[in-house]
């Protein structure tokens, strides 16, 4: 398919206090949140890409600042809930890893073990981690409470000491009642 016949997958850099996040959007639902910096970002921008037959183009758009709203909300410890429409491009499997990652609640964590354990895979732990690691929604989709057995953080796109900080935000996050 030519570029020119392709759809736009409307992206932006968003600035928080834990790194710089690649947001992107297609048809009004959010189909990018990752590390702009992250180790595998070719391979997942080639994903991405190829999976909704789509290029990036930087732009503007109400879904991505609706998005931008609320990871200012989350970082004020204003917001444990994410509020946006979704879609992603992977597997199935991944697919019912990220679906997976999603029940986890704000605060908590899950090790690889207990989440393959949880999607009925329980001897698929190495894929569950990379599945989890192919996550390209991050945060809103929260690889990052997931942890190692021993309680070792285990790997993270953002970089361990991202994970430690998310995990520290959500675990002392003191959020009132009003709180999504």
């Amino acid at each position: 398919m030519r570029s020119e016949d392709m759809r736009n997958i409307i992206t932006r850099t968003m600035k928080t206090p834990y790194g710089e996040l690649l947001v992107g959007s297609i048809d009004e639902k959010i189909c990018l949140c990752d590390w702009r910096y992250r180790k595998m970002r070719q391979s997942i921008d080639k994903r991405i890409q190829s999976g909704f037959s789509a290029i990036y183009k930087e732009g503007d758009s109400p879904i991505l600042d609706e998005a931008e709203e609320q990871f200012t909300e989350y970082f004020d410890e204003q917001r444990k809930v994410f509020e946006l429409p979704l879609i992603t491009a992977g597997t199935d499997f991944q697919e019912k890893v990220w679906n997976a990652l999603r029940e986890i609640p704000y605060g908590k964590t899950e090790t690889y073990l207990e989440l393959a354990d949880r999607i009925g895979r329980k001897a698929a732990v190495r894929a569950v981690a990379t599945a989890n690691g192919a996550n390209a929604i991050a945060i809103i989709i929260p690889c990052h409470r997931v942890i190692g057995s021993n309680n070792n953080l285990g790997g993270y796109a953002g970089g361990a000491s991202v994970k430690k900080r998310l995990l520290q935000l959500e675990s002392d996050g003191d959020m009132g009642a009003s709180t999504r």
